[in-house]
């Protein structure tokens, strides 16, 4: 059975500049999602940045996947019309978002408990739109018993996939995930299912690939933010003797990507912080390599953290690593 993984859109870390740095150093990844659109006016009317961020329907021939947060029906019409009309091949609904900001609106997994509105929204987007259409989702926001009023609706409808990260939306990221819950759940699916929870290395996919024999597609974040090569070294796949060299080179790329997109905008060092909050889990001392990069005020300081980082540390990827915390909220 094909091994199918997919990378996990998050905010101010995913974006279009990431993914195609990311796409040109690694291999292993079959879908990538974008960060989540949101406010979809009438008119259609996308900034020049929100532009560029669909400005691709792959990268380095891996599809991208646009996602929208909404719980309007008729904007998710409109976003999946002019993402169909790009040339993209899926539209993503998040289900899935767990922050408080988000989930107090009824949107994101704010949205579970209430399976009547769920399948309204389905009904409408279905039959105005012909883009396969997936969802992510968590098992509920205040108990993982919600999933079990959403499974008829989803089975229902033709979404194409349904991912489900085994947590509820209350936990954040804290906690074991409930993989109890989730193989339940998905014995009642008649859509094809996708993992998403907890995947930091080879040994903790093996355990949840054993768990689950009959899921073979599995989105990860965290985890891959952390290791980039942890989708290859899944796959088994061919990876550079040198890795720590090819890490560098992957964010040095970055950084100069990231400052040629925002023309030097000092925000360029706010992204840069939010993503090594989980590459530096991938270091021998992860605290003490975030905290080179967290007090970084201008580039040239930027520049000299890495060096030291590069120098000082081991840079040791997923083998043997202990993953724990919640990610930082993205300021972007």
């Amino acid at each position: 059975m094909t091994t199918s993984i997919y990378l996990a859109p998050f905010q101010g870390i995913t974006g279009v500049t990431f993914r195609k740095v990311y796409s040109s150093h690694f291999q292993g990844v079959d879908k990538l999602y974008t960060p989540f659109f949101t406010a979809i006016n009438n008119e259609m009317k996308l900034s020049p940045r929100k532009l560029a961020e669909l400005g691709s329907i792959s990268e380095n021939g891996v599809e991208v996947v646009p996602q929208i947060l909404s719980k309007d029906a008729e904007e998710i019409i409109r976003f999946a019309l002019f993402c169909e009309k790009q040339g993209f091949k899926e539209l993503n609904w998040n289900l899935g978002c767990p922050y408080p900001m988000v989930a107090n609106k009824k949107r994101g997994s704010g949205m579970l408990p209430y399976p009547e509105m769920v399948d309204e929204i389905l009904q409408k987007v279905m039959v105005e739109t012909s883009i396969r259409f997936s969802v992510k989702c968590r098992l509920g926001y205040f108990s993982p018993e919600e999933i079990f009023k959403l499974i008829p609706v989803f089975n229902k409808q033709r979404i194409s996939e349904l991912t489900i990260h085994a947590r509820i939306g209350k936990q954040l990221y804290s906690g074991e995930t409930d993989q109890d819950t989730f193989q339940k759940a998905i014995s009642l699916l008649s859509v094809p299912a996708v993992y998403n929870g907890d995947i930091f290395s080879l040994s903790n996919f093996q355990k949840v690939s054993d768990r689950f024999p009959a899921i073979n597609t599995w989105m990860i974040g965290r985890g891959l933010l952390s290791d980039p090569f942890l989708p290859a070294i899944i796959k088994g796949l061919p990876i550079e003797t040198d890795r720590p060299a090819t890490i560098r080179q992957f964010i040095g790329k970055l950084y100069f990507a990231y400052r040629k997109q925002l023309n030097d905008n000092p925000a360029v060092l706010g992204i840069l912080k939010e993503y090594w909050h989980y590459l530096a889990e991938s270091f021998d001392n992860p605290h003490k390599v975030f905290k080179k990069l967290k007090k970084v005020k201008k580039f040239d300081e930027y520049e000299d953290a890495v060096d030291v980082v590069f120098g000082e540390y081991e840079w040791v990827g997923s083998e043997g690593k202990t993953q724990s915390g919640e990610p930082a909220l993205s300021l972007f």
